[in-house]
């Protein structure tokens, strides 16, 4: 099945190499990768108290901090030898968790402003959510799937792309309500994507 990517694997292998230094630190600590996952949940919380105070360029910043705790968090129990299934699940609950954070502080600064706002952000929700969703159903019938256009890696990117070019006077928004339409179209797309895909993977059993 051929898949398009929103994120060029030139992009993806340059962000390893910048945080690759951090990563052999934290391994060399032997942090425990849950404290990663918590400070990635902070950085979230952090991003939606910014988004609240329209101060877009710090929840950037915050929403990049946060993407880089996910990458570490799963590379550090791979080389600290703590992989587990309770891992796995508590990385993925708190990954949806720090997402409506930020979600919610783009609703609470919307709210008194545009109300198709909140309607826009609610559909970019649910699309985030069903993505995660339609994977773990898939897992749970014996089916890897990771396929799709926007998945976690890609609407972390693309919401902290539109609140840093949303801090830029006289833009109004735009880039950030772009970003949140992207969201929403493609989140969805992927859902149909994964759905079509894990059809048919059972039809070949």
């Amino acid at each position: 099945m051929m898949e398009i990517k929103l994120l060029n694997k030139h992009l993806i292998n340059g962000f390893l190499t910048v945080i690759e230094p951090l990563a052999r630190l934290l391994v060399g600590l032997d942090v425990h990768p849950h404290m990663v996952t918590f400070a990635g949940l902070l950085f979230s919380l952090l991003a939606a108290l910014y988004f609240i105070q329209g101060a877009f360029l710090y929840a950037g910043i915050m929403i990049i901090l946060a993407g880089i705790c996910d990458v570490l968090d799963g590379r550090l129990a791979r080389e600290t030898n703590k992989i587990s299934k309770f891992g796995a699940l508590f990385d993925s609950t708190i990954d949806r968790y720090s997402e409506v954070l930020i979600f919610l502080g783009l609703v609470t600064y919307f709210l008194h402003q545009h109300s198709y706002m909140v309607l826009l952000i609610i559909l970019a929700i649910a699309g985030s959510f069903m993505v995660s969703y339609t994977r773990a159903r898939a897992e749970g019938l014996g089916i890897e799937c990771k396929i799709g256009i926007m998945q976690r890696p890609e609407r972390l990117t693309f919401l902290a792309a539109g609140a840093i070019l949303g801090s830029i006077p006289g833009t109004r928004n735009f880039f950030l309500v772009l970003s949140l339409w992207l969201i929403a179209i493609f989140a969805n797309i992927t859902v149909v994507q994964r759905i079509i895909y894990i059809k048919k993977r059972l039809e070949e059993t």
